[in-house]
């Protein structure tokens, strides 16, 4: 799980970076690189790149004049925010609620990340989607749930942060059984503490199913890759499987 970009269409970039629990777990990180139909460049979420991945980015939009914006999606992940900021700082600089609390000192773009304005912005070549029925901030700084997950049109490409997980099985386990699309652990510790939040959430990922029906490929953040596949298909099942945790808050909270 090493820091290095995957080509995923000829528009769209996927840059793997490292991130360690402890110092020692490397759990991963992503951003992404994507080029407009303006031919300028708009990164998704921030990664402070290494001197390689430097040089490639640095490469693909002309030593980053042609960057125009740095989309932060997750308002947990802040780790990079300044870093790349800092490597590319006339680039506009979007972010959540949270982030714009976190670092007031930074230059951030009014709209925020999770605003309809905000996506208004980029409808030419993303749609933005925030999971109803969960907190999008918990007040649990260790609940990741929730972020804006983008769809870039042009490459059908879905990036999602902790919201959608690929995980991969390592070694002869890979081989032997199909790697599945999941949502986040944490779903039943975020869903909203009210009455008709479960089923928030099932219209809200059954209707994001519908509207991305044509995307082809899913970054995922602590994860990794799925290209060429049905993800629309994988978002259902995902959806299937945390029936019960619906179930159970549905209970709970009727």
């Amino acid at each position: 799980m090493g820091e290095r970009i995957v080509k995923i269409a000829d528009d769209f970039w996927n840059i793997r970076g490292e991130f360690k629990i402890g110092g020692l777990l490397n759990i991963g990180t992503h951003s992404s690189l994507v080029r407009c139909a303006s031919g300028k460049y708009v990164l998704l979420d921030a990664y402070t790149l290494n001197n390689a991945l430097k040089a490639e980015v640095d490469a693909l939009t002309n030593n980053g004049a042609d960057i125009d914006a740095i989309i932060n999606l997750h308002p947990f992940h802040t780790v990079h925010v300044a870093g790349m900021h800092e490597q590319y700082p006339n680039a506009r600089l979007y972010g959540t609620q949270r982030h714009h609390a976190k670092f007031p000192d930074l230059p951030w773009q009014a709209e925020l990340t999770e605003s309809e304005e905000c996506a208004a912005l980029f409808a030419q070549d993303f749609e933005f989607s925030v999971p109803a029925g969960v907190d999008f901030i918990s007040s649990n700084e260790h609940l990741h749930f929730s972020s804006v997950l983008a769809y870039h049109k042009s490459s059908k490409t879905i990036h999602a942060d902790d919201t959608l997980m690929y995980l991969p099985l390592p070694g002869l386990l890979g081989k032997l059984k199909k790697a599945e699309v999941s949502f986040h652990m944490t779903l039943a510790k975020t869903l909203e503490k009210r009455p008709g939040a479960a089923q928030d959430f099932r219209d809200w990922a059954t209707q994001l199913s519908e509207r991305w029906a044509l995307a082809d490929n899913l970054c995922a953040a602590h994860s990794a890759t799925l290209l060429d596949d049905t993800i629309a298909s994988r978002i259902r099942r995902a959806l299937q499987k945390v029936e019960k945790t619906l179930r159970a808050h549905e209970e709970k909270y009727a």
